[in-house]
């Protein structure tokens, strides 16, 4: 079976804002390479240059990829893949989760924002109110929904499993290299590359200017 462009979800709004924030943030340092002297404006270019990375990491990656052969779970810092044979079940709290015999899987990114369905999911989650799996859709929070749809997604790929270990990194993300049928949890090299950078930028800014 030929590898498909993976579905993902994550939070639309928080991308947007991520996305209106690098751009002005490219603004403010192309004016403070035009505009900006001395010793002062090398440390506020590398002060955008770091929220930039910042807001990469934290608003604009993360993100639940579906693939072929698992779910790839990107938070800011970490990622983790779930084999579908290892998902038994997605459902939401205060986060979406991806519950494995192993452990639960939090998305960062993922989350309830309205804070009356969150204590209700709390409370459902405790066993003090019943579980409704057949709500109407058209009625579903947007987090409600991708855990609905990933529930879905799992029992497709479950019915048509592929086997053996994952050798392509590009197959289901980095996280996945190696694994067979329990959860997977890495920091990618991304994520070391850019907060590297981040920390070398800021201080090659305020002690060798």
């Amino acid at each position: 079976m030929e590898p498909t462009n993976p579905t993902s979800h994550y939070s639309t709004p928080t991308r947007l804002l991520a996305a209106a924030w690098i751009v002005i943030a490219v603004l403010l340092i192309l004016d403070v390479l035009v505009r900006g002297e001395g010793r002062e404006a090398w440390i506020a270019g590398a002060v955008l240059a770091a929220s930039v990375a910042v807001v990469y990491l934290v608003w604009m990656r993360p993100r639940v990829a579906v693939t072929e052969r698992g779910l790839r779970v990107i938070n800011p810092l970490r990622e983790t893949f779930v084999p579908w044979a290892a998902v038994r079940w997605v459902d939401v709290t205060d986060v979406l989760r991806v519950h494995t015999p192993q452990t639960i899987v939090r998305s960062w990114p993922l989350r309830e924002t309205k804070r009356a369905k969150v204590r209700d999911n709390m409370r459902r989650d405790a066993g003090f109110l019943d579980a409704d799996h057949d709500e109407d859709p058209a009625q579903m929070r947007p987090v409600d929904l991708a855990a609905r749809q990933l529930r879905q997604d799992a029992e497709r790929y479950k019915a048509r499993p592929l086997t053996g270990p994952i050798k392509d990194v590009d197959e289901a993300g980095p996280a996945a290299l190696g694994a067979e049928d329990a959860p997977q949890a890495m920091v990618p090299v991304e994520v070391i590359v850019i907060l590297a950078a981040t920390v070398v930028m800021l201080v090659g800014a305020v002690f060798l200017t």
